[in-house]
């Protein structure tokens, strides 16, 4: 199989070839689908058990914008995850899905997902090629069935033949259907910011004083859980945000027949998953790639700018059920800074924004 890692050296040719090539739309070449930037650490995900091709690139990406993954084809993966603004569901606090219902928690963004262990906010599903079976089956986001999705794709002209490309035979099988999506998902490598060239130290790439400055106070201040060339550490914390109740669609069976109730709901978190008490209100720590682009932002989408989020970690930190120790040192609640020292870190947090990847034609629809 061919080496999908790249050294350095070959990395910067690759990229000097990339950027002064004139592909023309929609043309799609298969060593440029995936790659591992020089200051990343190696892929989790095992790329040897669904090597990513260009037919296997192009059903995925057509899956993730196809209505037909949900029951009445009103909503698509592509919907909530919007390339231009990182992959996530812009200006919606709450996702909002089919029937116009509105989701529990913010969209994630999608980007590097090559190298993540755990999906979601509260971390419910472990593998990549699982991820897609939570949003189709959820009653508010997609509401189908997989095997229904399946039957759905089998009988249009074009997945067949898509299928018998990728895969060598027009059987439609779960697993087929799944590891496309991932081949189009793990395509989705964000590493070209200005952040990026200037620690590949890239031919003219500067900081300014009070990016520089926000930099380091970075380092000092926020990297214990944003860390990594992936600015995060892929952890579930309790970051002191007070909760909230909202009203929430919850489906239940009565008399045999699934009936929606609207209910108050408060969302515990990672304790959804592991029932454990020590995981209520932990939620796990996003990447701040391409932050600027995301918002809103938390797993509620309570704060609209980055602004907001600064002012939290300053002021409103709240003690509550296992609150991060990192927010509470000394009995001092959340993170000092003075109003120099916030704009100097947002500042910073801007040169994480990576345009190419949120404009690269190969992911548009």
């Amino acid at each position: 199989m061919k080496n999908l890692f790249l050294n350095s050296s070959v990395l910067f040719l690759f990229l000097m070839v990339f950027s002064c090539s004139k592909q023309p739309d929609g043309v799609i070449e298969p060593e440029k689908l995936f790659y591992q930037p020089s200051n990343f650490q190696s892929p989790v995900y095992k790329l040897e058990s669904n090597p990513i091709t260009k037919e296997g690139f192009e059903l995925g990406k057509s899956l993730f914008y196809d209505g037909l993954l949900s029951r009445d084809g009103s909503m698509s993966c592509g919907e909530c995850h919007r390339q231009d603004f990182g992959f996530t569901h812009h200006l919606h606090d709450l996702s909002h899905g089919i029937d116009n219902q509105i989701g529990l928690r913010n969209s994630s963004s999608l980007q590097n997902l090559a190298w993540e262990k755990t999906f979601g906010w509260d971390g419910g599903v472990f593998d990549l090629d699982l991820f897609a079976i939570s949003p189709i089956e959820n009653p508010v986001e997609m509401d189908d069935k997989v095997s229904n999705v399946l039957d759905k794709l089998r009988k249009t002209d074009k997945y067949p033949l898509m299928f018998k490309n990728a895969f060598g035979t027009t059987e439609i099988t779960s697993q087929r259907f799944l590891k496309a999506l991932s081949q189009f998902l793990l395509s989705l490598v964000s590493a070209n910011s200005r952040y990026d060239k200037y620690i590949r130290k890239e031919s003219g790439v500067v900081f300014n004083e009070t990016e520089l400055a926000g930099m380091e106070l970075f380092k000092q201040k926020c990297s214990s859980c944003h860390a990594g060339e992936l600015f995060s550490d892929g952890s579930f914390r309790n970051n002191g945000l007070p909760p909230t109740e909202r009203q929430q669609v919850v489906y239940r069976m009565v008399d045999g027949v699934k009936k929606a109730f609207i209910e108050p709901v408060i969302d515990d978190g990672r304790m959804r998953v592991t029932e454990m008490p020590k995981d209520k209100n932990k939620f796990k720590v996003p990447s701040l790639r391409n932050v600027e682009a995301t918002k809103p932002y938390m797993h509620d989408g309570r704060f609209q700018t980055l602004d907001e989020v600064l002012n939290h970690y300053m002021n409103t930190v709240t003690a509550t059920q296992n609150l991060d120790p990192i927010l509470n040192q000394n009995g001092k609640l959340g993170i000092p800074l003075t109003a120099t020292e916030k704009t100097q870190i947002i500042a910073f947090l801007r040169t994480l924004t990576d345009r190419e990847f949120l404009t690269d034609k190969r992911f548009t629809p």
